[in-house]
């Protein structure tokens, strides 16, 4: 049975939550590997949606094992807030596991964030602030505070005041705010921690378990490849590394426990936040794709900014991530455009043409896209259950992506919907292991 990664293939907000949600009634673990809740997404169940920020997908399907890695950042309080949602909606949240070496996002790291970020003004990177950035900074100052830690008051209190100690300059203009007394902090992580210690575990152990058990085990990533803090548009970029190969540092797994890797992308593109974007549509049809496709931001609210499917950033994260399979989400968002582009290179503004994504910075900032054309459909997609039964153009248009990224279409969203989706034979290998 293969260990499957589910990983970003733009910048985020692919749709990974509800391709997660598919295969996860077939695994017997979920782990999410990276990020905290900056993530976000939502899953449609028939009339109910639900928007989840750290717990994984697969916590809808009753006695579902859904661990959080240790290399997420928790917010305890985000997380305790998740739970007490879901049972209040009768969900069962026994299968819920949380790593006891996950790092915690504390108030100081909120604080930090916000004040960074407008300390920046033009030139913000667009974070959350939810305080990832420098909790994610005090993971490698050694600094950090784990989800362990909660469960020890006395250590607690030690590990909050070397913390705070360093940032006492920066945290100035917050000398007086009550979250940072350290009394006051220690005791309210504490009960956090009573509240949590039941789902607090070794979650590397879970995941071997299943393994040699031969059982299907999901790797969940956040964000997207090209906002992965080495390999994306830096530095704006998310603090962590959403790629595939994160997934053996975040869920404690080696190489050779990942089989395959699915990337997801949407049949067009959209970014949050500042930083590079060659495909954007600054224009009624960027807003007709951002409205079509309800282009705004689960976490944060924000409107997302949308452009034309990026094929140069496609193919590089193609490569990145090895991905074995693809899955494009909201092609029936397309419907009703006449024609569709494609990028397939980028030029410069002194006339150099780019095949690949360029690795430098001041580059990737300048360019511009070059298209290919291809026709589009008038066909509603939703009610479409079969590749074959596709328009012509809608098949065109997915075998022109495959071609060029050299990877195959693994399934296609056609609709929000749990059930509006179309899988291909390249998935079916999974399909029929799983069941």
């Amino acid at each position: 049975m293969p260990g499957l990664a589910i990983v970003g293939a733009q910048w985020g907000d692919e749709g990974k939550g509800k391709v997660t949600d598919l295969v996860a009634e077939r695994a017997d673990v979920v782990i999410r590997f990276q990020g905290g809740n900056n993530a976000g997404h939502t899953i449609v169940r028939g009339s109910e949606s639900f928007k989840f920020h750290l717990i994984p997908s697969g916590i809808l399907y009753p006695g579902k094992t859904c661990a959080i890695g240790n290399g997420v950042v928790v917010d305890p309080k985000v997380i305790t807030e998740e739970i007490d949602g879901l049972r209040r909606r009768g969900i069962d949240v026994s299968g819920l596991k949380i790593s006891a070496n996950a790092h915690l996002i504390m108030p100081y790291h909120m604080l930090l964030d916000h004040a960074g970020e407008s300390k920046l003004g033009k030139l913000q990177i667009g974070t959350t602030r939810r305080g990832i950035g420098p909790c994610y900074a005090d993971k490698a100052a050694r600094l950090g505070i784990r989800v362990q830690d909660l469960l020890d008051e006395k250590i607690l209190r030690q590990k909050i005041y070397a913390a705070l100690e360093p940032k006492r300059q920066s945290l100035r203009p917050f000398a007086k705010d009550p979250v940072l007394d350290l009394h006051a902090m220690t005791e309210d992580y504490t009960s956090l921690g009573h509240r949590l210690e039941p789902f607090i575990t070794d979650t590397p152990r879970l995941v071997w378990d299943a393994l040699d058990r031969d059982r299907l085990v999901i790797y969940e990533g956040a964000q997207g490849t090209l906002l992965d803090i080495d390999h994306g548009t830096y530095p704006f970029v998310t603090s962590s590394n959403p790629v595939a190969g994160a997934a053996c540092v975040g869920a404690g797994v080696g190489p050779k426990d990942i089989d395959d890797v699915w990337g997801v992308a949407k049949a067009y593109t959209t970014r949050v936040g500042a930083g590079p974007f060659p495909t954007e549509l600054d224009d009624p049809l960027g807003d007709r794709l951002r409205e079509a496709g309800g282009e705004f931001g689960t976490t944060t609210g924000r409107p997302r900014r949308c452009g034309w499917i990026d094929l140069v950033a496609l193919r590089y994260a193609a490569r990145l991530n090895g991905l074995t399979g693809l899955a494009i989400t909201k092609l029936d968002v397309l419907t009703g455009i006449d024609p569709l582009q494609l990028a397939v290179r980028y030029h410069g503004p002194e006339g150099a043409s780019f095949d690949e994504f360029p690795y430098h910075q001041s580059i990737v900032h300048k360019v511009a896209a070059d298209y290919v054309e291809l026709p589009g459909w008038d066909m509603d997609l939703r009610g479409v259950r079969q590749l074959s039964d596709l328009p012509s153009e809608a098949r065109d248009y997915l075998s022109f992506i495959e071609e060029f990224v050299g990877v195959p279409v693994v399934l296609v969203g056609v609709g929000p919907g749990r059930d509006e989706v179309v899988w291909s034979g390249a998935a079916r290998h999974l399909e029929r292991a799983a069941a």
